[in-house]
């Protein structure tokens, strides 16, 4: 292999889409184990797994008071951080990504919007009532870690055009389900405490304008905002608007602009080399002189500021996300109880649980595909060449894989039902996993296909 092409493959393995894609893959396995090790805890040990993760963890001091059980750490705190990531995700792909312009952004936004419309309605169409009723947003998610795992096994053979979609569907899909859960999975309100975190997210808008970068400023208002955000039910702690949407609007006010533009930073790189090469040397070989010193300041400086804290941010708390964040999520809630433990009337896969699997799978595929098939019928989209539509069937079924969003949005809308809860998440994985098998295997025959027709068209 030539020099340019070891280049090549280390500039590839560099770049930003690639290493979000391995993050991902990466911890879908983790994120597969912890699955598993709760399963088999809940119903092994079914009071040791409630009683540890509904334990009391609280924090006192003379400003703040927080009482929370370790789930609710889990689900308000950790999954906060997750949100605040997908928020910087959603701004880098609308500012400079995959959703940047109309053109670019068309077909995975119709896609997504289907993917969430279709999965809805089916829900609605079982006629829920009470308490059952608030399980419709379960079906609307898509998880990211998953879908894009399931990707990484068929490997290569995946268009990185496919990728791209599947990634921009996940990314419009997590912002359509913010909304949701900002508007309809929250109770009464205390408006005092939102108003103030209002006027401190202005704060942050004003810093961000101004290209202020100091992330100290962000780190300190933004925790003040979280923790407004989960005092905001007048019924306690993580009663009001979900804290996830403070990591959310946070994130959008973190800058996306350098501090060193691009278009600068090898010509202050080498001036900077230079300034070192042409200092005068220390007679002690050991240590630096003072000009050497400001030379590497300089070097120091453009190297850390030609990346905006936007990306910096982003980059720093992937490796986390996958591999701490979603794993313990998972270990907390995804604790389903298949052996009756006294409790309701003993049923594991109830109507709910079939409709919630019914709705996963079925809405999804029908919703991302006939939408996407739509937008490239109106001339709004372009469908990427050399791709049939038996591959955009096989990546709406891949959108079926609900799992950490569905589980979220389910332990919001039957946090006060359990045995609601516990039927919900069964229909989450009996579709997840239906939906993911689905997905993997039409990918891989229509795969297949496409390479051989793009191939008889190119002789």
């Amino acid at each position: 292999m030539s020099t340019d092409q070891k280049a090549i493959g280390k500039r590839r393995q560099g770049d930003p889409f690639q290493q979000f894609i391995s993050f991902f893959s990466s911890g879908s396995a983790l994120l597969m184990m912890a699955t598993l090790a709760a399963v088999i805890w809940a119903n092994m040990a079914h009071d040791s797994y409630h009683h540890f993760w509904h334990s009391p963890l609280n924090i006192t001091t003379h400003l703040v008071e927080i009482k929370l059980g370790l789930q609710h750490w889990v689900n308000d705190g950790l999954m906060a951080i997750f949100f605040f990531v997908v928020g910087l995700e959603i701004k880098r792909e609308f500012l400079a990504g995959e959703l940047s312009s109309f053109k670019q952004a068309s077909l995975p936004i119709f896609a997504a919007v289907g993917g969430m419309v279709i999965p809805v309605a089916l829900y609605f169409a079982f006629g829920f009532e009470g308490n059952a009723a608030g399980g419709w947003g379960i079906p609307m998610a898509t998880d990211i870690a998953f879908s894009l795992g399931v990707l990484a096994i068929l490997g290569k053979r995946v268009p990185l055009a496919l990728k791209v979609f599947l990634t921009a569907l996940a990314i419009v899909d997590d912002l359509g389900a913010v909304m949701v859960i900002a508007f309809f999975y929250g109770g009464d309100l205390n408006w005092t405490y939102l108003l103030i975190a209002a006027l401190l997210l202005g704060v942050l808008i004003i810093a961000n304008l101004r290209n202020i970068q100091n992330l100290k400023l962000y780190t300190f208002l933004g925790f003040i905002i979280w923790y407004l955000f989960l005092m905001s039910g007048v019924d306690g702690p993580g009663t009001g608007i979900h804290c996830t949407i403070a990591g959310v609007l946070i994130a959008l006010t973190i800058p996306a602009r350098p501090k060193v533009r691009v278009d600068d930073f090898v010509g202050r790189i080498n001036n900077g080399m230079r300034r070192f090469d042409e200092s005068r040397r220390s007679p002690n070989k050991r240590v630096l002189t003072d000009d050497q010193l400001y030379a590497i300041n300089d070097i120091s400086y453009s190297v850390k500021k030609v990346q905006s804290p936007l990306q910096l941010l982003e980059h720093q708390f992937h490796g986390f996300i996958g591999l701490f964040v979603l794993p313990v999520f998972a270990l907390s809630n995804a604790g389903v109880t298949l052996i009756h433990h006294g409790e309701g009337g003993g049923e594991v896969f109830t109507t709910l649980s079939f409709a919630i699997a019914f709705s996963l799978v079925f809405g999804k595929a029908i919703g991302i595909t006939f939408f996407s098939w739509l937008a490239v019928r109106l001339g709004i989209a372009v469908k990427p060449k050399h791709s049939s539509w038996l591959s955009f069937l096989g990546l709406a079924f891949l959108g079926g894989i609900g799992f950490t969003m569905s589980i979220f949005i389910a332990s919001l809308g039957f946090k006060m039902d359990a045995e609601l809860l516990n039927q919900a998440k069964i229909g989450i994985f009996v579709g997840s996993i239906i939906a993911g098998l689905a997905g993997f295997y039409i990918l891989k025959y229509s795969l297949k296909k496409d390479a051989r027709s793009k191939s008889a068209t190119e002789r």
